[in-house]
């Protein structure tokens, strides 16, 4: 992990990033790739992890970046998981926003999952007495 470097990604041609995302079979963004760019040019902010120059990580932070900031997407390429890369995105965007009031994200409802965001300072909601709804469009 020591040679990966962190970097914005909102410039970064939409090839790599396409690659990344298909690498974690999300459908939702591959099968629309005009989508795909569109997101992360619009984003508050896209940070990319490169290895000797390859995207292997990103995470992808949406949201006003004073009351609330939304992290939309969180990938590192399957063969680069588990090495803290995750990690040190999540901290990477904490270090930007530090006094942003909500940090808030949805994620599949998994142990591994609840383990990784436990582990990175975030709580489920219910814990805060809150529900989560949400409206998606398939």
């Amino acid at each position: 992990m020591e040679n990966i470097v962190l970097q914005d990604c909102g410039e970064v041609e939409i090839e790599p990033i396409m690659e990344l995302y298909k690498s974690v079979n999300w459908t939702n963004y591959t099968s629309n790739p005009s989508m795909l760019e569109g997101a992360i040019k619009n984003s508050l902010k896209a940070i990319g992890a490169f290895d000797e120059g390859k995207l292997v990580g990103i995470i992808r932070v949406v949201g006003d970046g004073h009351s609330i900031i939304y992290i939309q997407d969180i990938i590192v390429a399957p063969e680069y998981q588990r090495q803290g890369i995750g990690r040190r995105l999540v901290e990477e965007i904490d270090a930007i926003f530090p006094k942003v009031y909500q940090k808030i994200l949805l994620t599949d409802n998994s142990p591994e999952s609840e383990k990784f965001y436990e582990s990175c300072g975030f709580s489920r909601s219910d814990k805060f007495n809150c529900i989560a709804f949400a409206k998606i469009n398939r």
